[in-house]
């Protein structure tokens, strides 16, 4: 079989170089449109427990994708007019950028910062910065009175630093552009932030210093970055591949060969990956060199067999055949087993990883062609000097007898000591790998140097504020109106304070204290008030100045978030802070109202029948159940529940959707999240089973017996009395029943990390 694909290719070598050249020239052609392309949501794990609680309250949570711009001065504080002017200035420019949410701009400017005051007639809320209030007149007793009104509003270390020297303007990002749905460019966001900003206001001698984070920035300083090094980069392993290669072979034709096709490979590669609609992360930039760098591998491989040849006087077509003949299927088997390996990554469900894993993957397997059938086609048209065999025969003859020298190791005098130390050395590598962690370790972005402008930028924000980018939001998913709980209200309290105290925990923010403070500054500040009220009607009054823009709370109080500010992003922080919240869900978590005789806490942990039994809940007082487990099924009446409910049962032919192979894989060997008999759909979508075909319909009622306390609950019983058919594929919808109250983890950018951290891991 070898050999007549050898006698075929090398009988047509020039229609078959004439069609390989064509094909470089238009992949020449689809590699100049290639683009860096880089997406906040990339990075994410859509199907990660995390994730979904994100993508289920993106549009009402914030803090996971946003831009931090902080006003430093370099001498003395933030209290003067020239300093708060320009603050004014950076919140408006910031207000316009592309791509910001701009209902979330946060400074002391914007009319969303406000101060609530005692006064004798209960409580002022005003902005911090009247609109009567422009630069022009901010001065005098103006300052004197923003300076009271930040200490009074808690806003030092939020957003005014703790040492008064500088302030921030935060605004959250929007992925997709509302208008014409483009995806944010968020390379020209980074340089916005540069030109727009930084150098607007830190330009000439201004006494201020502009410190910016976020993703966007981050990415865009990578993507500089790798702009401006790559070419040195690149030049630098071109000309010590082209050194390399020559001081292997001496001779240029091979050198410039191997170095051709090679780099053939690569313009192929960024061809095609550019028909197939995608880009080039930032994050992946180093795959094309790594591609080059198995090529000239593989080339080297040629290189020897053809000069081996060569040395024993073999024509150079026969030469060029030999190795072809000799390294096709070892070379293949080599260049096949690689590009497996990377197609693995696939099933990582990362979008970013994803990416790399078809990037990496098409520029290995081009490698087939253009290193193991390319080159030597190419090599059987080359002529050697007279005395070229004469040399590289000298050359080899040399190479062979240094490697001889290195045969002392596999006499078992040596062999055995060194085989220990190894030993040795796999034993203390197996040891200290047990204090591996997955994520960041320092502050920052771990893909920019230490010294890098943002990292620079990173640890200011981090000393001076007692906020950041750190934001791990803990989603509480409570019955409606649980504000003006007080049962409610009092456990999210508990839960916060709980939080508050874990390693980690820079600050807690919740509806809850905020409350607090509310109802003791409706009572002149007595500290003796800073406590929950237990009458609705007072709680009602706490709760009424909190605007649902906080992101502590939606409309109908169906959610109250806890925000989790940590001290910083390291993976060490991260799994403390997400344990503590696992522990208290496990310990003190509300059971669900349906669950399973045989397992009372069903629900309240991580693992896949708690993650896949939360899913039944659809959030509205009503779960869809598969037939299965309609067995054992109990209801657990929470203390808010009344003396008895009438549930309607409806069975519901949904059809399963067909599963995708990669995410069936993925599920199976740990690295995707489970995939449930009933998922739940998102708060802002209608759940398909409300239009799923109806098979039957009764009405149950039921009497509530004591409070947590399970009680059985025969629907299946029910369902044969009336004479009604299950089938496996029928879905039951269980309506009337009282709210569940559940703890999900995580939004913002700490939960976003946290779910990438847990992936990585597993995989």
């Amino acid at each position: 079989m070898i050999k007549l694909l050898e006698v075929v290719l090398f009988r047509a070598r020039i229609p078959v170089l004439v069609t390989l050249g064509i094909v470089t020239v238009v992949m020449g052609y689809f590699a100049t449109h290639l683009r860096m392309d880089a997406g906040f949501f990339k990075q994410f794990p859509s199907e990660h427990e995390y994730i979904k609680t994100f993508f289920d309250y993106q549009d009402r949570l914030f803090g996971a994708n946003r831009v931090i711009v902080v006003l430093r001065q370099k001498d003395g504080d933030i209290w003067n007019q020239q300093f708060l002017g320009t603050l004014k200035g950076i919140s408006d420019d910031i207000f316009y950028l592309p791509g910001i949410d701009r209902r979330t701009v946060t400074s002391l400017w914007t009319p969303n910062t406000r101060v609530l005051e005692i006064t004798e007639d209960g409580i002022s809320a005003r902005d911090v910065i009247p609109g009567r209030i422009t630069p022009e007149t901010m001065k005098g007793d103006a300052i004197t009175q923003l300076r009271n009104d930040v200490i009074k509003g808690n806003l030092v270390g939020r957003l005014v630093s703790n040492d008064f020297t500088a302030s921030l303007v935060v605004a959250d990002l929007l992925e997709y552009d509302a208008k014409t749905g483009e995806r944010l460019n968020y390379f020209d966001l980074g340089a916005k932030l540069e030109e727009n900003i930084r150098h607007k206001y830190e330009q000439g001698d201004a006494p201020y210093e502009v410190h910016i984070i976020g993703f966007a920035k981050m990415i865009s300083d990578i993507a500089a970055g790798g702009i401006e090094s790559a070419p040195l980069f690149f030049g630098a392993a071109f000309i010590l591949t082209v050194l390399a290669l020559y001081l292997y072979c001496f001779s240029w034709k091979l050198t410039w060969l191997t170095v051709l096709c090679s780099a053939t490979s690569v313009v192929w590669q960024f061809g095609l990956i550019t028909v197939l609609g995608y880009g080039l992360d930032p994050l992946a930039i180093l795959v094309p060199f790594l591609v080059f760098a198995i090529g000239t591998s593989h080339g080297v491989q040629q290189l020897n067999m053809i000069t081996a040849e060569l040395s024993h006087g073999t024509a150079p077509e026969e030469a060029a055949r030999s190795s072809f003949r000799g390294l096709l299927i070892p070379g293949s088997l080599s260049l096949v087993t690689a590009v497996v390996g990377f197609a693995a990554l696939y099933i990582v469900p990362i979008p970013q990883i994803q990416e790399l894993a078809v990037t990496a993957s098409i520029g290995t397997g081009l490698k087939i062609v253009s290193n193991l059938v390319m080159l030597p086609l190419i090599a059987s048209y080359f002529t050697y000097a007279d005395t070229y065999a004469a040399l590289i025969k000298r050359v080899r003859d040399t190479r062979l007898a240094i490697i001889k020298q290195l045969g002392v190791f596999a006499v078992p005098a040596v062999a055995y000591p060194v085989s220990a130390l190894f030993f040795g050395l796999f034993v203390f590598a197996v040891i200290e790998s047990q204090n591996r962690h997955v994520g960041d370790l320092h502050p920052g972005a771990p893909e920019l140097r230490p010294d890098a402008r943002y990292n620079y930028d990173a640890n200011i924000i981090s000393a001076k504020f007692s906020i950041g980018l750190d934001l791990l939001t803990v989603v509480t998913e409570t019955p409606p109106q649980a504000c003006v709980n007080y049962q409610h209200m009092n456990y999210v309290n508990e839960f916060s304070y709980y939080m508050q105290n874990q390693d980690g925990v820079r600050s807690v923010v919740s509806a809850a204290f905020t409350a607090k403070q509310v109802n003791a500054g409706w009572n002149e500040g007595n500290l003796k008030f800073r406590a929950l009220p237990r009458n609705s009607d007072a709680l009602s009054q706490s709760i009424g100045p909190i605007p649902t823009s906080s992101g502590l709370l939606d409309y109908d109080c169906t959610m109250l978030p806890v925000q989790v500010f940590t001290t910083d992003a390291k993976a060490t922080t991260l799994i403390s802070v997400v344990s503590a919240v696992k522990t208290w869900r496990a310990q003190r978590g509300i059971v669900p109202v349906l669950g399973q005789k045989d397992d009372k806490l069903l629900g309240l942990g991580d693992s896949t029948p708690d993650i896949c039994w939360i899913e039944r809940d659809q959030r509205d007082g009503s779960w869809v159940l598969t037939p299965s487990d309609l067995s054992g099924l109990v209801f657990t009446p929470p203390d808010w529940a009344k003396a008895s409910y009438t549930l309607t049962v409806t069975g519901l032919k949904a059809p399963s959707a067909p599963s995708d192979i990669n995410n069936v894989i993925a599920e199976l060997i740990g690295l995707k999240g489970p995939h449930c008999p009933v998922d739940r759909p998102q708060r802002s979508v209608q759940s398909p089973y409300k239009t799923a075909p109806e098979l039957f319909s009764f009405t149950l009622p039921v009497t509530v017996g004591k409070a947590g306390e399970p009680q059985a609950l025969d629907i299946l019983g029910a369902i044969k009395e009336k004479g009604f058919k299950l089938e496996e594929d029928t879905k039951i919808h269980v309506e009337g029943l009282p709210y569940s109250f559940h703890i999900r983890l995580a939004s913002g950018g700490g939960g976003v990390t946290a779910a990438v951290n847990e992936t990585i891991h597993v995989s």
